[in-house]
Parts: structure tokens; sequence; C-alpha cells
């Protein structure tokens, strides 16, 4: 089904409340459009909106659990506003999720366990939110892929991330209490092409509703703790979301395009898709007992 605006798909939405786990697409182009589709449907997300300019035509699978929404993706805080809209339209207690197009949610044991299994295992564990960490995925050859993006031969960094603390400027600068920016990728690799602003590869874009909550510029929410990467008794799980969206934007971009002939180095690894290999790079936490 296809809602011609936000406002019309909330108003559908009080009236037959949506049913979680929810994944919230954001499909700025035509690129890898199926496969982000087919990836998060094998996760078993309940309901699916993928929110899309009005001009960008595509199909949607085939399943009543996938609606469209038509969203002006280039308008000021337009992630922001879907998202909240979302957010108190929603049963309290909703987990919720969003990414864009050509990105893949990847978390511990996902092979063999599902979205809702995972989230039931974060539930127990008093959690609201979980941290994850947005990895670049780029093609190893420009010349063969000029978009950055190929399925086939994705490869990601295997080294270079790092944490700063995040200082709280209420609070005389001082470190917020488990909460941490993370930098990597291709963020850091050529962040002379990225604004300061948007060089952090941590995102809370897995999330349970409640009332008066808010996502914030800069992939935060209104609640601080729902902006920790754990409680404050153990480690809690993390996840990863493997994404294209920077490689893209890099190669389309006219400031960036003709500087960079490969993205390619020797802490480039292939991508085998599974999430071992996330585990295995610590690019995602498992916990102490999932």
């Amino acid at each position: 089904m296809r809602y011609p605006s936000l406002t019309d798909y909330i108003a559908a939405t009080r009236a037959k409340p949506i049913k979680g786990p929810v994944a919230m697409i954001f499909i700025e182009d035509p690129v890898e459009i199926d496969t982000t589709f087919e990836h998060h449907q094998t996760l078993g997300f309940a309901t699916t909106i993928a929110f899309a300019p009005k001009a960008l035509e595509f199909d949607l699978p085939d399943d009543p659990t996938v609606v469209r929404v038509d969203h002006d993706l280039h308008a000021d805080s337009a992630l922001e506003t879907a998202v909240n809209a979302v957010i108190g339209a929603a049963p309290a207690g909703t987990w919720m999720y969003y990414c864009y197009n050509a990105e893949y949610l990847f978390f511990p044991f996902n092979e063999t366990r599902n979205i809702g299994e995972m989230l039931a295992f974060h539930t127990e564990e008093r959690r609201d939110a979980m941290l994850t960490y947005v990895i670049d995925l780029y093609a190893d050859n420009l010349d063969e892929h000029p978009n950055a993006v190929s399925i086939e031969n994705a490869h990601l960094d295997k080294s270079g991330y790092y944490a700063l603390a995040r200082l709280d400027p209420a609070n005389h600068n001082h470190p917020k209490e488990r909460q941490l920016n993370f930098y990597g990728g291709l963020r850091w690799r050529f962040e002379e092409h990225i604004p300061e602003p948007r060089r952090k590869i941590d995102r809370i874009s897995i999330f349970r509703s409640k009332p008066g909550l808010t996502l914030l510029p800069g992939h935060v929410f209104s609640d601080e703790e729902y902006n920790t990467y754990a409680c404050p008794w153990h480690h809690n799980l993390t996840a990863s979301v493997c994404s294209f969206r920077t490689a893209k934007a890099l190669k389309s971009n006219p400031g960036s395009r003709y500087d960079i002939d490969t993205f390619h180095w020797y802490n480039s690894v292939r991508f085998e898709w599974d999430s071992q290999q996330l585990l295995t790079l610590g690019l995602m936490e498992p916990g102490q007992w999932y």
C-alpha cells in the first residue's frame, strides 16, 4: 500500500495501530532497494515502512506488512520528522529501527535468531534502546563500480575505529556517563570531505517508543539513557548497520568524486555478509549472556 503523505499514513496508523518490531527504511535513490527490503524482511520485522520521494518509482515487495509513504527526504529534518511522527502514533513500548537504502542491519547471531527474539532478550536486560555502529561498505574496484556499490565485492575496514568522550555542555563539558562518540571507516579516512558533525559512526537506530520521546539531529534521542552504550551493571548487546551510504555520497559529490580513485587500502577486507565476521572484528557486542 502507498500513502501520499506522512500525514495520511499517521492517520491510518491511529485507526489501526502499528505492529512491531517496525523497520523504517528511508529510500534516497534507486540503489539496492530490493536487497535492502529482502535483508530486513529476512530478519523478521512485523512492519516495514518505506519513506521515499514521490518522484522515485520502485516496486514494493509483495507483502502486506510493507507500505510506502511519500516523503520529501531533502526537506530539513526529514528523517527526524518521520521517525518522531511514527513514535507518536505507535503504541508505547513498540520496538523500532531505521536505516537508509543500501544499509543492512546485523546483530549477534542474526542468522539463527530473528529480530523479535533479539529484542525480547534486550527487553529482559531492561534496555529501551540499542547502540548500532554504521560500518562503511564499499566496492573494491571503482572502475567496475563507479557508484562504489557492489554486493558481491563489498569490502570494509577491519581496523581504524576509535571512540572519544561525549562532552556535556550543560555540565561544564564533563564526559557524559556511558556515552561515547565513535569514529572510523570512510568518514575517518576521508574526513576532509565530511562535515565535522557527520563524522561519527554511532547511531541509536534501535529503540522503543514512549510518550514524549523524540529523535534529535545526530542520531540521538531526547532521553539521555537511550543514548548510552550499556546499562550501569554490565555490557549489553550492540549491532552494526553495514552501509554503502558514505561511499555512494563520496563518489557522487562533485567535491570528492575526482579526488578518490579507490577506497581500498591495506586494512580492507572482503565483507562476508555474516554476523560472526563483525563479532570477530569487534564491530558489535554480544553482551554477557545472549
